[in-house]
């Protein structure tokens, strides 16, 4: 590992395993409950289907009923949404057994997928085609691509390949009514009026049931690298985002920024996982790139880590020598959320907001959340697509209970900051039940009657994970 500094090891990744089940005759009993604790719900009974055609009969049932749905993927969603609202006990119904590969077509980079299979399954699928899935999150092991496309999740390849929705071709659904939406295309291109494809993607679950999914592959990057990088700031952050982007175009896969925080708290808790650093610096970068076989990655990354000093944009760097250290570099950053569960937020935010304003949101957020009291912040994130992660904990030596009555004040600055900067407060983990009140506090309001026209349309009587997304009626 060359070093404008060292190197240590990093650890491993945490897992997410938070669906309790007892078995009663042919289906099942359950108690569901969302990974940060905030919310705990029964279900009168968990379906598990194995084919779209038991996936109808259940919502048919349940729609002569006037049954409430709640749908189970993995269970790794942090708003809610898989969570019932308090009412009358609903199915839940987990695609958990629907995880056949249906087919892989490897030189039209299309593989066909049951939305039970997890992401890492889908991953590994297609690696075996000679492929690649370009989506990638913490969770992959556990969070299944039927939720994944339910919540349009995002995570640290955005930057090259988009969101779920951008690596989605089609999709097999059930719609509230029992009927199957046959829409397992592989087209790049189709004009053929209403796109019901991206009106599902992102609806977590409240227009229909997703069933199997048409996904996008690309190819694998002949030569891959990583670089941990330490920036003066987030201004000079984004302005060694724009360098890296210009010299090397879409072979930037991915640009992490990281706050001394996060370091800081994985140390305390997760001593395991070591750190480039021997003191984390106030701010540093991850740099990911996938690169043509002719390009050196190492080189790449020495030569923008050199051009960036010269700038005065960076001061000190780590640059991984060989496939294992660049997998330690991501090990490291996909386990601050872990420590975060672990030192316990008083208020998380999945915000984003346009790259020119997040300095002086990271400016301004600070200063306003100091009035309302003390406060240590962890801000980390897909600094490429503007999408940060920016959570506030209590002072050192404080207990997250003793602040649970400012919880309301803080995200409420904290959300009003990021709409009066054009940003959006329901980045890339979705509005589930936790954030049905601020949609309506930011959403345009226009935008919010045509969501729920269509949702009265695609579901009259309600069932589809009610309390989701749009507040139930009464």
């Amino acid at each position: 590992m060359a070093r404008f500094g060292g190197a240590q090891r990093v650890g491993g990744q945490p897992r997410c395993q938070p669906l309790d089940k007892g078995r009663v005759g042919g289906v099942q009993h359950g108690r569901a409950c969302a990974p940060r604790g905030r919310w705990r719900a029964d279900g009168g009974v968990l379906a598990l289907p194995r084919t779209v055609e038991e996936v109808a009969c259940v919502v048919r049932a349940c729609a002569d009923a006037r049954v409430g749905i709640v749908p189970w993927g993995g269970g790794t969603g942090l708003v809610g949404g898989q969570i019932a609202a308090p009412g009358p006990a609903p199915v839940i119904l987990s695609l958990e057994r629907m995880r056949a590969v249906r087919a892989v077509h490897p030189d039209e980079g299309v593989l066909i997928a049951e939305a039970g299979l997890t992401l890492a399954e889908v991953q590994a699928t297609a690696r075996d085609a000679g492929r690649m899935f370009g989506l990638s999150i913490a969770s992959e092991g556990t969070a299944r691509i039927g939720g994944i496309l339910a919540t349009n999740a995002g995570g640290v390849n955005v930057l090259r390949y988009g969101n779920a929705r951008d690596l989605c071709l089609g999709l097999e659904a059930v719609l509230p009514d029992g009927r199957v939406l046959h829409g397992l295309k592989r087209l790049r291109k189709d004009n053929a009026g209403y796109d019901l494809k991206d009106l599902l993607i992102g609806a977590e679950g409240t227009l229909g049931i997703i069933t199997a999914a048409s996904l996008r592959l690309h190819p694998i990057p002949a030569r891959t690298g990583a670089a941990m990088l330490v920036v003066e700031s987030p201004a000079a952050a984004l302005a060694l985002l724009a360098l890296a982007q210009a010299r090397l175009g879409e072979g930037v896969s991915a640009f992490e920024l990281i706050g001394r925080t996060g370091p800081e708290f994985l140390a305390r808790t997760m001593p395991e996982v070591r750190q480039p650093f021997a003191r984390p610096p106030a701010w540093m970068v991850l740099v990911d790139l996938g690169l043509p076989g002719a390009m050196d990655p190492a080189a790449a990354l020495e030569a923008l880590f050199v051009e960036g000093a010269e700038a005065g944009l960076v001061s000190d760097g780590v640059v991984a020598q060989s496939e294992a250290q660049r997998a330690e570099f991501w090990t490291l950053r996909e386990s601050i959320p872990e420590a975060n569960r672990r030192i316990g937020a008083v208020s998380s935010h999945d915000i984003s907001l346009p790259l020119s304003e997040i300095a002086e949101f990271l400016d301004r957020a600070g200063q306003a959340l100091a009035r309302i009291g003390e406060f240590r912040i962890n801000c980390f994130g897909h600094l490429g697509d503007g999408n940060l992660h920016y959570n506030v904990f209590p002072p050192e030596g404080g207990s997250r209970d003793a602040h649970e009555h400012q919880r309301g004040a803080i995200k409420t600055c904290v959300h009003d900051l990021v709409d009066g900067l054009g940003g959006s407060v329901a980045a890339e983990h979705g509005v589930g039940r936790f954030k049905v009140g601020d949609l309506e506090r930011y959403g345009d309001p226009t935008a919010l009657e045509a969501m729920r026209a269509i949702r009265a349309a695609l579901d009259p009587a309600g069932i589809m994970n009610p309390g989701a997304v749009l507040r139930a009626p009464g």
